[in-house]
């Protein structure tokens, strides 16, 4: 499995998987942090099959931004079924991840 790009027009229908959690990681291209994370969660995407991994460019998706409240990058949004569980914001290591993913 690899981690997805998606647009801000494709972010409602991705969030409401009825079968997996979903993980998206907002990050902007210039985030030397976002750049560390990138390959953590690469490698968790072949490594999780329960959840689905996707990544959104905040510099581009403004309003997801504004709606999530999302100050600082990398930030993780983490949802069940349309519902968002919980926000992590800044760097995590792959171990920590496995945890909460669990």
């Amino acid at each position: 499995m690899s981690v997805k790009k998606i647009e801000e027009k494709d972010f409602e229908v991705v969030i409401k998987n009825e079968d997996k959690k979903v993980l998206i990681d907002c990050y902007a291209d210039w985030c030397g942090p976002c750049q560390m994370l990138g390959p953590v969660i690469e490698g968790l995407s072949d490594e999780i099959d329960s959840v689905e991994f996707y990544k959104l460019n905040v510099d581009e998706a403004m309003e997801v931004a504004s709606k999530y409240q999302i100050m600082s990058i990398p930030t993780l949004l983490i949802f069940e079924k349309g519902n968002l569980k919980e926000t992590l914001v800044g760097f995590k290591t792959a171990d920590e991840l496995r945890e909460i993913l669990k």
